[in-house]
């Protein structure tokens, strides 16, 4: 078994319709790309959704001969959920309303899919000795998903958890060992200006 590094990026900004990445967006995307120059990455997965997918292009066109795979568990859903009672009341209060009109057929495809992300992005690899690098274009549910499971947080603990427009996280799996969260929401590639889009204004710092 081998060390994986798994490098966790939420899609550039969307344009309001979500049709594709607005001038900033475009510019965060390719940002992102110089800073992953010289990681040796294995892949850059990324959703179906056109602002996943443009990202990716961008990225890609930085990193050289790296392939670009197209995966829904990269894409865009609710991982996951929680029960009312699992709950602190502020969190039920404030949080689950957003996904009370939610259909029991979407609630069941997104935990499908993050049981998916998990197994095929996650967890130390098999053979060889150097470790693997992939980048994951995503969008904020699936990088909140994945870095509570890195610490093996209750399943709601998801919630709460935000993600830039193109910030950066990543997350190191060793054999034998706890996953560790090295970098998370790290925004030192992009200006100023092109930071905390797609954060809540409540949540951002100087």
């Amino acid at each position: 078994m081998r060390d994986r590094y798994l490098y966790l990026a939420r899609h550039g900004e969307a344009t309001p319709d979500e049709s594709g990445l607005t001038a900033a967006g475009r510019r965060q995307a390719d940002l992102l790309g110089r800073r992953l120059q010289g990681v040796p990455l294995t892949a850059v997965h990324h959703g179906p959704l056109p602002r996943a997918a443009e990202t990716a292009r961008l990225v890609g066109e930085r990193l050289g001969d790296v392939p670009l795979r197209e995966c829904e568990a990269a894409g865009d859903y609710v991982p996951y959920v929680p029960e009312r009672d699992e709950v602190p009341a502020d969190v039920a209060d404030t949080m689950l309303p957003r996904f009370a009109s939610l259909s029991a057929v979407d609630r069941a495809r997104g935990a499908e899919l993050a049981r998916q992300a998990v197994a095929e992005f996650t967890g130390p690899v098999d053979g060889g000795m150097d470790p693997r690098h992939d980048l994951v274009i995503t969008h904020a549910f699936l990088v909140a998903w994945l870095v509570r499971a890195a610490f093996e947080a209750p399943t709601w603990r998801w919630l709460g958890l935000n993600h830039a427009n193109a910030a950066l996280t990543v997350i190191r799996y060793a054999p034998a060992r706890p996953a560790t969260v090295l970098v998370y929401n790290d925004m030192s590639h992009l200006p100023d200006d092109l930071r905390w889009t797609g954060f809540p204004p409540r949540f951002r710092t100087p």
